[in-house]
């Protein structure tokens, strides 16, 4: 199958056809609009997705290595299961987006929002965080080490067995947050 093009794949999303599984690494989709598509499975490693509307997109298992997502609307997407190494995710909406168990180490998320977002199980190991707003987040079981969440709001998340050791938690918002019991001896 021949690469296909920006137009191309807006078209198939338009359509509603799905690019599970497609081959869409170096793709230039900024801007684009590809709302609700299916990307399941699919090889946007290296894409350029500045500013696209990914809202409720199904990017379940898709690579995205080294992609481009600064300032995206990825809101209700499903990114459960992707490969987000070295992505720019730097203000993207992750709005109630599911990153259930997803790797985010070491990430770039200065604020991005992640309001209601699923990151239960999510690794977080030394993600930037600073300026994110993660309110009403499900944090549980997940590893926040060493993260930077200064100015973070994490108004009503849940952090029930969270890993916050080594976490810079400095003008984080925690108003009506849960947290792991042994917080108290990690927090400013």
């Amino acid at each position: 199958m021949k690469l296909l093009t920006r137009e191309n794949v807006v078209e198939k999303v338009k359509k509603g056809e799905s690019l599970s599984g497609v081959n869409l690494s170096q793709v230039d989709l900024s801007y684009s609009n590809l709302k609700a598509g299916d990307f399941s499975g699919a090889d946007l490693s290296g894409s350029h997705l500045q500013n696209a509307n990914m809202e409720k997109a199904n990017l379940r298992g898709a690579n995205l290595e080294n992609a481009f997502l600064f300032g995206a609307n990825l809101k209700e997407a499903n990114l459960e299961g992707s490969n987000l190494k070295n992505a720019n995710l730097q203000d993207t909406n992750l709005e109630k987006s599911n990153l259930k168990g997803t790797d985010l180490s070491n990430l770039s998320l200065f604020g991005a929002q992640l309001d209601g977002a699923n990151l239960e199980g999510a690794v977080l190991r030394g993600t930037k965080l600073k300026r994110a707003s993660l309110v009403g987040a499900n944090l549980k079981n997940a590893d926040l080490g060493g993260a930077h969440l200064q100015r973070a709001i994490l108004k009503n998340a849940d952090l029930t067995n969270t890993n916050l050791e080594g976490a810079n938690l400095s003008h984080a918002e925690l108003t009506g947050a849960k947290l792991p019991p042994e917080s108290t001896k990690i927090l400013p």
